[in-house]
């Protein structure tokens, strides 16, 4: 699985703590993590929580990863802005209970964590513990185990609904203020990482216009 890690600008200074924590998790697991920033709170392309979800958006529709990290303060509003994405189903991870329960519960396919509330000694423990419950378990296999089959219908009619009530990628990549997706898009390794996996031609072409690549 291709996970990608978005860190907003508030919490840059501990993108290396949540990035090493979720390698040592996600690697041996056999996972690849790609880093999209930020890496440093002096990185030139600054990444506020509503980019994140527009990055989030973008990576898991064109199948550029498989599942997205991410996060801010309270964790709340990366969530919301995941959570306006077309196809993104993100839950908010406080601990490794959130994590166990959201991937057999939800199986969605984002989480965001807070990396300042309750941010403190040990935090590093907690952002494994909780990448080893979402990661190392079978996903959407249900819990309790009796309740599997009517949880994942109604995973089945909550993604209906999102696609009912969302536009696609594209419409929303050509909608949204263009000076904000360019920011969003313009990270140290973005194009390094997004081009050399993402599967989707129309989605790719549009960000190189809008990159002037």
């Amino acid at each position: 699985m291709k996970i990608a890690l978005i860190i907003e600008n508030s919490q840059a200074a501990k993108s290396e703590i949540v990035h090493n924590a979720l390698k040592t998790v996600a690697e041996p697991l056999g996972h690849s993590v790609h880093h999209y920033g930020m890496y440093t709170p002096e990185d030139k392309a600054s990444l506020t929580y509503v980019m994140n979800g527009l990055l989030a958006g973008i990576l898991l529709n064109s199948k550029a990863a498989d599942f997205v990290i991410t996060g801010c303060g309270t964790g709340m509003g990366s969530m919301l802005a995941c959570n306006s994405m077309p196809g993104v189903f993100c839950g908010l991870v406080i601990d490794p209970t959130d994590a166990f329960l959201f991937g057999q519960i939800n199986d969605g396919n984002a989480m965001s964590m807070p990396y300042a509330k309750g941010f403190g000694w040990a935090a590093e423990l907690n952002l494994q513990d909780c990448y080893r419950k979402l990661l190392e378990n079978e996903r959407g296999a249900g819990y309790p185990k009796e309740r599997a089959a009517i949880m994942a219908k109604n995973r089945g009619i909550l993604k209906d609904l999102k696609a009912a009530s969302c536009k696609d990628m594209l419409t929303v990549l050509k909608s949204v203020d263009q000076d904000l997706l360019k920011a969003a898009v313009s990270g140290e390794k973005f194009q390094e990482l997004f081009f050399t996996n993402c599967q989707d031609d129309a989605i790719a072409s549009h960000i190189k216009g809008v990159l002037g690549a």
